[in-house]
């Protein structure tokens, strides 16, 4: 029983914090492709 509490703890923990990364990264990854959009837009007005 105490290996198994040992081994939920020692998983569980890297897990949750691979979970906050990615939903903190899928934010930053929205927000790049939206100015990557815009920049693509600007330089298309330029090259006009």
């Amino acid at each position: 029983m105490e290996d198994l509490l040992t081994s939920i703890s020692n998983i569980g923990f890297p897990i949750a914090i691979s979970c906050y990364l990615l939903v903190r990264l899928e934010k930053k990854m929205e927000e790049l492709r939206e100015v990557i959009v815009k920049l693509s837009n600007a330089i298309e007005k330029f090259s006009k």
